[in-house]
């Protein structure tokens, strides 16, 4: 068997475990979409969907971390080759844990369908659902194009999210402190505003993995970080 052919089948084999990962990003960005638009409705049988298709996401790792690994075991790629496959495998797995996030909101609408709304929350949640969403699809799309330039902007963008969190969370804080029996919707709701906080953090995690990829460098400058909650937490 010469090189050629080895190099042809390698990138066959590439691209095949690529399409992969991109069909499990599309998922996990509908994940999202659907667990904010059914917090927004209430819609609990919306939110039961998002839930059982959590699982398909799941195989879709397993599928991609099995091709990966016969990959690596029949062409035994260096270089920026295995890098490519190392990359793929580490996109996965963070597109896993957004799913898994996606699903937590789920779950915790079918909770907060019994109970009265917080004024003007659910629409905010669902606004930071949606950058979040795009952020996901701009990193894919850089994946796609081998864009780092696109990339770089997803991680800019997760500063945004952060202040989004924050407003809520200050939010949170004073529907509680002005009426108890508000608390215990809150506190469902704050977590749902962590959970899509964290969905942001992976997703930039995504987007400095698509610059290695692409430059063999992580990104020089740290990222711009907004959660004003996390020094709150560190100093108490």
């Amino acid at each position: 068997m010469n090189h050629d052919h080895i190099a042809s089948a390698f990138d066959r084999d590439l691209e095949a475990i690529q399409a992969l990962v991109v069909k499990m990003g599309g998922m996990v960005e509908e994940a999202i979409r659907e667990s904010a638009q059914s917090l927004e409705s209430r819609d609990v049988e919306r939110a039961e969907k998002v839930r059982a298709g959590d699982k398909e996401i799941d195989e879709l790792e397993r599928r991609i971390n099995d091709e990966a690994a016969r990959t690596i075991a029949l062409r035994a790629p260096v270089s920026k080759d295995l890098r490519t496959v190392l990359s793929v495998l580490r996109l996965a797995a963070s597109l896993e844990r957004v799913g898994d996030y996606a699903k937590n909101i789920a779950k915790r609408t079918s909770v907060l369908a019994e109970m009265p709304r917080i004024s003007g929350t659910e629409n905010s949640l669902r606004r930071m659902a949606g950058e979040v969403q795009s952020m996901l699809k701009d990193t894919l799309d850089a994946f796609i194009r081998r864009d780092p330039v696109l990339a770089e902007s997803v991680r800019q963008r997760d500063n945004d999210v952060d202040h989004m969190y924050n407003a809520l969370f200050r939010e949170f804080l004073t529907f509680m402190m002005e009426d108890p029996r508000k608390i215990t919707a809150c506190m469902h709701l704050h977590f749902i505003a962590k959970n899509t906080e964290r969905m942001g953090d992976l997703i930039t995690n995504m987007a400095e993995q698509v610059i290695y990829l692409v430059t063999g460098k992580p990104p020089e400058e740290a990222r711009p970080k907004g959660d004003e909650t996390a020094y709150m937490r560190d100093q108490a």
